[in-house]
């Protein structure tokens, strides 16, 4: 995150650095250091208003994170048509430009907002707060944020979501945890996606790519599934529903995969 490239100013929080106000800053840069950490603390006050939202509701909130074309729509896609009868779903998308993918969701019969950022390569809580005027809490169980396609600015960004998901498609390489530490050190979930294309590949190994999270001391699970293939999906809707039973709950538990399915270890209260 710069000055340079303007990822720090996002639609959100423009009004924050603009003249007059509460942010304003010199334009020689001398002060983009401080204006960050600003930034950065009024996100997360935002952040923690949102995650009120969402608990009041019992709300379950989901932040979907990947590199661009990672398949995190077409997963939303399959995930919505396997469990729409069972689960309110809504859909919060984030792009730079176009309503391609909330139009994509809004075609399952499911409510779909979307976030066109403009330069900023990443979501922020003010504009999920803003987003989530449009949705009717009450009538839902389950909000995925799908974020801006990239493997860096989205992981230093609290939403007011309950867990991450970050997802590595199996053509992008499996040493990506390796090299971007912290968005895959900071998944409660990793889901090696396109797992069809492996019969085609031989340069991607799931092991490998699990050990690359587990250097990270991340014990979080990792999946390898299809969005085109339900048959791989049986996991991952496990870990869903477990979620969604704990946020109901008021339970503050953290899902673990074992060999015979799902496990919730209890870490607290809420």
């Amino acid at each position: 995150m710069c000055e340079t490239c303007g990822c720090t100013i996002t639609p959100g929080n423009a009004h924050l650095v603009a003249d007059q106000g509460r942010l304003s800053h010199t334009k020689d840069g001398t002060k983009s250091i401080e204006v960050l950490s600003s930034l950065l603390h009024e996100n997360n006050h935002m952040a923690a208003h949102n995650r009120e939202h969402f608990n009041r509701h019992n709300v379950l909130a989901l932040n979907l994170m990947s590199s661009p074309g990672s398949g995190k729509t077409a997963l939303l896609e399959s995930t919505i048509k396997a469990l729409k009868s069972r689960y309110r779903i809504g859909v919060i998308e984030g792009d730079l430009e176009t309503e391609n993918d909330a139009m994509r969701i809004r075609a399952h019969g499911v409510p779909a907002v979307q976030i066109t950022t403009g330069q900023a390569c990443h979501l922020d809580a003010h504009m999920v707060h803003d987003a989530l005027h449009e949705l009717d809490l009450d009538s839902l169980d389950i909000v995925f944020i799908e974020n801006v396609g990239n493997l860096v600015c989205p992981a230093s960004f609290d939403l007011g979501h309950h867990a991450n998901i970050t997802l590595l498609s199996v053509t992008e390489g499996d040493d990506k945890p390796a090299k971007y530490p912290v968005m895959f050190r900071g998944s409660d979930l990793v889901l090696l996606t396109k797992s069809d294309l492996l019969e085609f590949l031989d340069d991607f190994d799931t092991q490998k790519a699990e050990t690359h999270v587990r250097n990270l001391a991340n014990s979080a699970p990792v999946l390898t599934l299809s969005a085109r293939r339900e048959d791989t999906l049986g996991p991952w809707f496990n870990w869903l529903g477990e979620m969604v039973e704990a946020r109901q709950n008021a339970q503050n538990l953290t899902p673990t995969i074992q060999p015979d399915g799902i496990a919730l270890h209890r870490v607290g209260s809420s």
